[in-house]
């Protein structure tokens, strides 16, 4: 049997960080076995391989502050003022993110030192050599089938049910789990708002984009990496087989 772990240990009310994570999974390896770390944010495999900075506690004010600010000036205008004092951060943070967009202004105001800087004092990182890393990227066409047939079998399983529950909770839509793939158009149908089959269908390009980003992330930040390139999950397995020798 594998023992699964840091699957489903924290309540939509508890954001974790990346932070918070990275120390919850170094915490299990360094008990000297080995692990199989899966999933799908690159950010995680990031940390866990390259450290991640201590990044400091600010005041709620300023966070308030900020995000007044961003709706005052919308994003182009809040990039520009962020790219004036951080460039390299502003140039890592994709389109529409205003969560990272904010952060980063929210660590130069409240510190006087640029994101980009605390980030460059990495720790935490796994020992070189003590890992190997591998991406799964099969033919995007086959890739994008699978993510539709997977948010079908999501919502099989209750993933309406699911939604109608977290949202009667009043939780911040700032927290993680209010931004997960697929709430915003589940969340419209259950408002009336769009009929369920375009709500299906509007989950099912976003997962698609999801995955195009994840693509993008691996081919950029983890170039070095082995491949599987097979689509069919034998023919995975295999390959797989082949690469831990």
């Amino acid at each position: 049997m594998v023992h699964h772990h840091l699957v489903g240990v924290a309540d939509a009310a508890d954001g974790w960080s990346v932070g918070r994570w990275l120390e919850a999974a170094n915490a299990l390896i360094e008990d000297g076995r080995p692990y199989v770390v899966v999933g799908g944010t690159g950010l995680y495999f990031k940390a866990l391989t390259k450290g991640l900075a201590v990044m400091p506690t600010l005041p709620q004010a300023i966070r308030a502050q900020v995000h007044t600010e961003y709706d005052a000036l919308g994003e182009a205008a809040f990039r520009e003022r962020l790219a004036q004092v951080d460039p390299v951060a502003e140039a890592r943070i994709m389109p529409r993110d205003r969560q990272r967009l904010s952060r980063a202004w929210e660590v130069y105001a409240g510190t006087g030192r640029r994101l980009s800087d605390w980030q460059s004092d990495n720790a935490g990182a796994l020992p070189e050599g003590s890992w190997r890393g591998l991406v799964l990227e099969p033919p995007r066409d086959g890739l994008y089938a699978r993510c539709d047939v997977r948010f079908e079998a999501i919502m099989a399983a209750g993933a309406l049910d699911e939604v109608a529950a977290l949202t009667a909770r009043g939780l911040s839509p700032t927290l993680p789990a209010m931004k997960a793939v697929g709430y915003r158009e589940l969340t419209a149908h259950l408002k009336g708002e769009m009929s369920r089959e375009a709500a299906i269908a509007a989950a099912q390009m976003e997962t698609r984009r999801y995955a195009k980003r994840q693509t993008t992330w691996a081919r950029g930040q983890m170039a070095d990496w082995a491949r599987i390139t097979a689509l069919d999950p034998k023919d995975q397995l295999a390959a797989l087989n082949l690469w831990i020798g």
